[in-house]
This record gives structure tokens, sequence and C-alpha cells, in this order.
């Protein structure tokens, strides 16, 4: 898992930034332009906004390119309270909660947001880099047929989403599946396609295997 961090502190706040998982989805300078301006240099001045407004808003980036560090020993803030997989039309899912992201490699990163690539084409999987816009990535980000269980009873709430090698992503744990026509569907376990050669997306039907998916 490549990463790239910038960090733009001031006496009250640190903002870490990592260049590899932004995908410019700009809820930051949307939200925030005072202190998110891509054509400044730094670009984020964490002194020009509240550390409350600041918060909310790092909160609202879907890909966790963004987070911060409270140095004054401020509230930290809670995060989202549900554990959702988002399907964007021809893009990523988003995924927001209490995440628990295990590699291929066994490592395990503690997330609250991230955008996972789904078509197969990002160079630093299993996260998105926007490959899907220059590669074409077409599907419209709704059910085909409903592959999501109920994965018996959890102890915990977090969702873990295993990587696997060359494969799927494995998820489990409690959640809420949101496809792009607004549709919810919740759940406890199920396998998203990562090589997007499924014909079940979001799910994976196996493609992965004759398509000779690397990941």
């Amino acid at each position: 898992m490549n990463k790239r961090i910038r960090s733009y502190e001031s006496d009250a706040f640190a903002v870490e930034f990592d260049i590899k998982r932004c995908i410019h989805a700009e809820e930051c300078v949307k939200g925030l332009p005072a202190v998110f301006d891509p054509g400044r240099r730094p670009w984020v001045d964490p002194d020009a906004a509240p550390a409350s407004e600041l918060r909310q808003v790092i909160e609202r980036c879907p890909s966790g390119a963004l987070e911060y560090r409270r140095k004054d020993g401020g509230e930290e803030g809670v995060g989202p309270t549900q554990n959702t997989v988002r399907v964007s039309p021809a893009g990523p899912l988003f995924v927001s909660g209490r995440l628990r992201l295990v590699l291929p490699s066994g490592e395990t990163v503690r997330e609250s947001r991230a955008a996972l690539c789904r078509c197969g084409h990002s160079d630093n999987k299993p996260f998105c880099d926007n490959s899907h816009v220059a590669e074409g990535f077409n599907d419209a980000g709704v059910l085909i047929e409903n592959r999501m269980s109920d994965g018996g009873a959890h102890k915990e709430t977090v969702l873990e989403i295993r990587v696997t090698n060359n494969g799927p992503a494995l998820l489990r744990g409690p959640m809420e599946l949101r496809t792009a026509d607004g549709t919810t569907t919740p759940g406890g376990a199920t396998a998203l396609c990562r090589c997007g050669a499924s014909g079940t997306k979001p799910f994976c039907d196996g493609s992965h295997k004759t398509r000779g998916f690397e990941g």
C-alpha cells in the first residue's frame, strides 16, 4: 500500500494529506476554500478556519486522503457511526464507518473512510486512483442480483475488508450497501469485485480467474 503523506500544522491542528489516496472529490475545496486552495503553496492553511469546521470538512473526504490530529487536547470527533458501502456509477466503492482493512500481505489498517478500486486498473490497489476515467470503466452502480448474506451474528461493530491476492474484497461485519439508484441493502458478508469484469457487479462472480487479474 503506497503512501505519500504531507503534513500541514498549526498550533492546534495537524492536517495530514495522502497524495496517493486523493481522487479529487473536492469536498475540502468546496467546503473550506480559505483552508484548501490548490492554487496556493502550501495549499492547506489550518489557521484559516476554526478547528471544529476544519474537522467537519475533513471528515467529508470520501477517499480518506485527508486526516486530522488535534494538538490542543480538543475533541477529536467520532467519525461515521454506520458502516456503509456506496457504489458509485462508473467509479469506486466508497466505504465508511469502523473499518478494518486487511491487505494480502497481512498488514492490517484501521480506517474510517476509503475509496476502493473496482475497475481493476488502479496503480494504488486496493485504493482508487481515478484510473477508471482513463480506462473508460462503465457500470451503472446498481444491483443485478443480491449476493449479500447476513453473515451470522456479529460480536463487534467493525466491518472487516479482507483484500484477497488477485481476487475480490471479502467483507464481513454489519454494513449497508447503497447503490447509485438509491437502493439500500443491509447485510453482514459478501464478496465484492475488484477486477472490473464481473457480470454481477458490484459482487464478484469469479471473473478475475479467467481475466488473469493481478492485484
